[in-house]
C-alpha cells in the first residue's frame, strides 16, 4: 500500500497542473484577442529593453567572476 502513495500524489500533482495550465493559457488567449490595440511595437521595445538588460548584466557578472577568480589567484586554463 505504501508504494503507490508517490505515484497517486504523482499523478495528482500533473492533473492539477494540467489543468491548472490549460485555463492559464485559455484565458491569456481570451485576454489576446479582447486587446488587439495594444500595439506591437511598444511591446517589442519593452522586449528589446528587457533583452538588452539581461545580456548587460550577464556580461557584467562574468566580469566581475572573472575579476574575482583572477583576485584569488585561480588557475584559469582549460588544459
Amino acid at each position: 500500500m505504501i508504494d503507490w502513495i508517490p505515484v497517486v500524489f504523482v499523478i495528482f500533482k500533473f492533473l492539477v497542473l494540467g489543468v491548472g495550465m490549460f485555463f492559464a493559457i485559455k484565458w491569456h488567449y481570451d485576454q489576446g484577442k479582447r486587446g488587439r490595440e495594444k500595439e506591437r511595437s511598444a511591446v517589442l521595445r519593452a522586449g528589446g529593453k528587457i533583452a538588452g538588460v539581461f545580456v548587460l548584466s550577464v556580461l557584467g557578472l562574468g566580469l566581475v567572476t572573472f575579476y574575482l577568480i583572477r583576485l584569488l589567484g585561480m588557475d584559469l586554463t582549460f588544459l
